[in-house]
């Protein structure tokens, strides 16, 4: 396909595709079926496994993507939000690809479109897709970006569905309750094809819907298991066990539940995918994903975490509780407007003396009163104090945190790369 570009630059292509459609999320898959079928590029890989899922979907992806790598196989991998760098989306054998690249892909796209109009987000699938379907690839790794049965990444038929678990999250697109979520989210499901479901305790309309689309649900505590012995952890697949396995680099025991489904994905492709448990040991303890509890070290202990609903409020909690700070605690919150911050503020309230409410840069960024005061509403007079950006904020904590004091940024993606491009390493 001989096109030529409409822009020489990746910034240039990404301000303008925010710009194309009339709206920023609009659910649906004829517009982006034209566009794929023009491009040729719903094969993306002889093997493809979606993952969707309220939280876990980009660790899920990682660990696959460093026992894949280990294992010797050619792997795509396309997620969604980046943290720095809209390269971190799309990766070929582990490394986010070139800027040139993208604009290539994106300029592919545009002469594909004839007329239909894009979201972001469909731009960006459509031009992970065309790249991965032009090379030699093994393994195709796609998240789901929102719900699962209208998101772009469901033009493609996976071998094998992955949801990692059904929490509350963009109610407005999903529904207001985990069985209207769980429907959604079961849409990446194929007739005759597998599905794995990491939640413990799934809504009933997840079976349903399985059923009723004729995919064979594989599912946690009753077709795998997952146990946890000191520094190792073990697996019962429906075919066979791996005990004594190290336990993933990524902090918290949410990391088991993800890893047990991973563990079971990849149990599922066996014999056309070959993964030795060398490689799963390998991939294991190799995988990393910045900003899912990330510890910084240093002086004055940083942890940070994209997470920015109660379902991963939780689990940040969980791994708070069981490394107790020697300190001050200190968090900073930033979110979007649309999340239900009153749910994400009740877990974390018992490791945390002193809350920081903050501006950020994002468009739907939360005001900072209207945070601040949901803050407040929940932490029987806590300090809270408000700064109306992330250079107020560092200023704030540098004034005040002493060594051996803690602080951990949480509320959204936007809030952790603000944090890490102000201030990389606190001190």
């Amino acid at each position: 396909m001989l096109v030529s570009p409409r822009f020489s630059s990746l910034q240039q292509w990404l301000a303008w595709q925010e710009t194309l459609h009339p709206s920023a999320v609009d659910l649906g898959l004829e517009r982006v079926s034209r566009v794929a079928d023009r491009l040729r590029c719903r094969t993306p890989a002889p093997v493809v496994i979606s993952v969707a899922g309220t939280n876990g979907k980009g660790s899920c992806v990682a660990m696959l993507e460093a026992i894949l790598l280990r294992a010797g196989c050619r792997v795509g991998a396309y997620t969604s939000p980046h943290l720095f760098r809209y390269n971190e989306r799309v990766r070929l054998e582990g490394k986010a690809v070139a800027d040139q690249t993208l604009c290539d892909l994106f300029a592919r796209v545009d002469a594909a479109r004839e007329g239909d109009t894009l979201t972001y987000f469909e731009f960006g699938t459509l031009a992970a897709l065309d790249l991965m379907s032009r090379q030699d690839l093994d393994v195709a790794l796609l998240e789901v970006g929102l719900g699962g049965r209208l998101d772009a990444v469901n033009i493609v038929d996976a071998d094998v569905a992955l949801i990692t678990s059904i929490g509350i999250d963009h109610t407005d697109w999903l529904g207001a309750d985990r069985d209207a979520i769980a429907r959604e989210k079961s849409g990446i499901m194929r007739s005759g094809r597998p599905a794995v479901c990491g939640d413990s305790e799934p809504p009933a309309s997840l079976a349903a819907e399985a059923g009723r689309r004729g995919a064979h649900l594989i599912q946690r505590n009753r077709d795998f298991l997952v146990s946890q012995t000191g520094r190792q952890w073990h697996w019962q697949g429906c075919k066979r066990q791996l005990r004594n396995l190290p336990l993933p680099a990524l902090p918290g025991t949410h990391q088991l539940t993800n890893a047990a489904s991973v563990l079971s994905v990849l149990e599922i492709l066996e014999p056309r995918v070959r993964v030795t448990r060398e490689a799963i040991e390998s991939g294991l303890r190799r995988v990393r994903l910045p900003g899912r509890v990330q510890h910084v070290g240093g002086p004055v202990d940083q942890v940070l975490d994209v997470s920015h609903n109660a379902q991963a409020a939780q689990a940040l909690a969980n791994v708070l509780g069981t490394v107790p700070a020697a300190g001050h605690r200190y968090l900073v919150l930033g979110m979007l407007r649309d999340k239900d911050a009153t749910s994400f503020i009740q877990p974390l309230r018992p490791y945390v003396d002193t809350w920081y409410a903050t501006g950020l840069q994002a468009q739907r960024a939360s005001p900072v009163a209207a945070l601040a005061a949901a803050i407040r509403r929940q932490v029987d007079g806590q300090p809270v104090i408000t700064c109306a950006n992330m250079q107020e904020t560092l200023a704030a904590l540098k004034a005040v945190a002493e060594p051996g004091d803690r602080i951990v940024v949480c509320g959204s993606f936007y809030t952790v790369a603000e944090w890490c491009e102000l201030n990389p390493q606190f001190s």
